[in-house]
């Protein structure tokens, strides 16, 4: 199928006399008829369901849609994205690892990087994703288990050149973990690049209505455990599986049933079956509404590259920025809808502008189908200190815009007005 059936068909096929619309199984727990069925769920021998927390039918679908959508061999929904980005590192690296990360990445991840998971004893270095290969190269260390990016960075709007730092990955042995929140697989799909792991924050594009918040972890199946000396635990028994050797018994899907197995066992940060029902809604208009996202920010780019109160707009899509070849190669389909621009006046610009807006929104939140607005620096990037928000690509009169489905006369209309006041 092509993505526009796969979002509508891709996970759940109903059998003669079942619901057509995916149904809410809404339980925590499932029975079965003898103790050696369920000593075999356990013990990963079968398939199944036996506690929502590790699956749950109404998740295992949306799963199968969204792996199905970025091309992976397995998907595993989590509470939230940040969920998701703290698993997908944490199957890999434990206390003494270090991990590779582009520094234009949204806040919260910087964070979880630079303080939680210092906290863990996970070291992670930062590297501006347009350094050299060698500069790239010369930050692997012996103990690096993955790096770390995002296809579109927010609120940067830097574009991950994803083929470029998977061969850097791959030559070290290195799995290259992807955030694709932004693009989503309708705009570009990194595994198709080299990437070996996406991740999404769900809450966003996916669900599309800032409905319900959510995450999710895929699996490209691509990388070879066996072949890189990093990865002792996928290659070994895991003595909380009875003895399972993760490539022995799951070959391509090792990493995600890992991830199933081990942290969301323990950790337990699962999304909910009526959760993956709102994310479901989403996703089945996901193809109809990017292009439209797309359609309506590159007309709003183009406006505010015209504005004398505006000394920068971030746009991928615009043939004026540093970005824009990148984007050909990765963003055929359009840039998404997301823009970044830099007011004069900086922070009291910034607040006179955001307070005048009328149909806009201000909410922290990005990728709705309606129209809103962010002050990163006060807000979602408010706990970096200045360098730490330069290294990010943040300046204090940046603002993120966040276009929606309306119609872009009304959106330019709105934003005229606003500039007027300043």
């Amino acid at each position: 199928m092509e993505l526009e059936s796969l979002c509508l068909h891709a996970g759940y096929t109903p059998k003669n006399g079942e619901p057509r619309v995916l149904p809410i199984v809404q339980s925590t727990t499932f029975t079965y008829s003898s103790t050696k069925q369920v000593a075999q769920l356990f013990d990963l021998e079968l398939p199944g369901f036996f506690y929502s927390r590790l699956s749950n039918p109404t998740v295992d679908a949306v799963e199968q849609k969204i792996a199905a959508l970025e091309g992976g061999v397995g998907a595993m929904c989590t509470s939230s994205g940040q969920a998701a980005s703290l698993i997908s590192i944490m199957t890999l690296a434990k206390a003494g690892d270090h991990v590779l990360s582009m520094s234009s990445i949204y806040g919260g991840t910087f964070n979880l990087f630079a303080v939680t998971l210092k906290r863990f004893g996970i070291e992670v270095t930062f590297i501006d994703e347009r350094s050299s290969d060698e500069e790239i190269k010369a930050a692997i260390r012996p103990n690096t288990k993955a790096i770390f990016g995002e296809t579109i960075a927010n609120p940067s709007m830097d574009v991950l050149d994803i083929e470029r730092i998977a061969n850097i990955a791959h030559e070290a042995g290195l799995p290259l973990i992807v955030d694709n929140t932004f693009a989503t697989p309708i705009l570009c799909r990194p595994f198709e690049f080299g990437a070996d792991i996406v991740v999404h924050s769900t809450t966003k594009y996916l669900d599309g209505h800032a409905l319900q918040v959510g995450g999710v972890i895929v699996d490209s199946g691509k990388f070879d455990w066996t072949a890189s000396p990093r990865f002792e635990e996928f290659v070994t028994p895991d003595p909380s599986y009875h003895g399972i050797v993760y490539t022995k018994t799951f070959g391509k899907a090792a990493y995600i049933v890992k991830a199933r197995a081990q942290l969301m066992r323990d950790l337990g940060c699962c999304q909910t079956a009526q959760g993956a029902f709102y994310i479901n809604l989403g996703l089945e208009t996901l193809a109809l509404r990017m292009p439209r996202y797309c359609e309506n920010a590159l007309e709003v780019a183009k406006f505010l590259s015209t504005q004398d109160k505006i000394s920068e707009v971030r746009y991928p899509g615009l043939e004026s920025s540093p970005n824009f070849k990148l984007a050909q190669k990765y963003l055929k389909n359009g840039a998404s809808g997301v823009i970044s621009f830099e007011l004069k006046g900086g922070r009291e610009a910034g607040a006179k502008f955001i307070d005048s807006l009328k149909m806009t929104s201000l909410q922290v939140h990005v990728a709705d189908i309606r129209t809103c607005v962010l002050h990163p620096a006060s807000s979602t990037h408010r706990q970096l200190t200045d360098e730490q928000l330069v290294e990010c690509g943040i300046t204090p009169g940046l603002i993120r815009l966040s276009v929606g489905l309306e119609n872009v006369k009304d959106i330019i209309a709105d934003l005229t007005q606003a500039l007027a006041a300043i």
